[in-house]
């Protein structure tokens, strides 16, 4: 039993670091052609000089989703790609706050990134997608977007709301043979974890875990692997 990924052109969005970076770099070793967005511009131009001088198949896009002009440009980018296998929807944004002292701002901008940045991809890609009679979409959802736990009600709306997505989407879209999935990973150690909580709340997690250690990113990938392959 082989993953078959043999021309095969897939977008992942927040790949420059945490769990996007890590299905990136296990995606290139099986042959993909990659489609990588990062926020900070500088470091795109480095990390498209580091691929080419690789040969590889990687090519970086700055794309700052709070910046509706990022957005827009992006989104002409891959209007310009004629065909796009498979997309992983992994960017996303974290304000840790009870609800009594949330700000506007922080629900506007989560709201934005983490599901309807997800909502613009999954439209323009669909269409090249029905095409092609073929596609393979992941959005990368939570354990918040199931349960949720203090100062994290408007990660979860956004959470609950991309899976809500990806069931309707998926009603649309699979007999046209696009597949969509959520994945829905508890504590994973990113940076992105490790910002959010001190080291005394990441060990009284370890804590309540039945293997007593937080998940990889290279957990995360293995499973978005089969769900992109043509073995899902």
């Amino acid at each position: 039993m082989e993953f078959d990924f043999k021309n095969k052109t897939i977008l992942i969005t927040g790949a420059t670091r945490g769990i996007g970076k890590q299905i990136a770099h296990d995606l290139e070793i099986l042959g993909v052609k990659l489609l990588l967005t990062g926020t900070k511009s500088k470091e795109i131009i480095e990390l498209n000089k580091k691929a080419k001088l690789e040969q590889s198949n990687r090519k970086y896009f700055h794309l700052n989703i709070l910046d509706k002009k990022s957005l827009k440009k992006f989104l002409l980018e891959i209007n310009r790609i004629d065909i796009i296998h498979g997309l992983i929807n992994n960017a996303g944004i974290n304000r840790l706050n009870k609800i009594q002292d949330s700000k506007d701002n922080d629900w506007d901008e989560m709201i934005d990134v983490n599901l309807t940045a997800p909502y613009k991809l999954i439209k323009a890609v669909a269409k090249k997608m029905i095409r092609e009679k073929y596609g393979r979409i992941v959005n990368i959802g939570s354990i918040f977007g199931k349960i949720s736990k203090e100062k994290r009600s408007i990660y979860s709306a956004t959470k609950f709301g991309i899976h809500g997505l990806t069931v309707g989407s998926s009603n649309d879209l699979a007999k046209h043979n696009i597949l969509v999935n959520t994945l829905s990973p508890g504590f994973i150690l990113t940076e992105l974890t490790e910002n959010n909580l001190s080291a005394k709340e990441i060990n009284q997690l370890e804590n309540v875990i039945p293997l007593k250690k937080l998940g990889s990113t290279k957990d995360i990938s293995k499973i978005v692997i089969f769900l992109m392959s043509d073995l899902n």
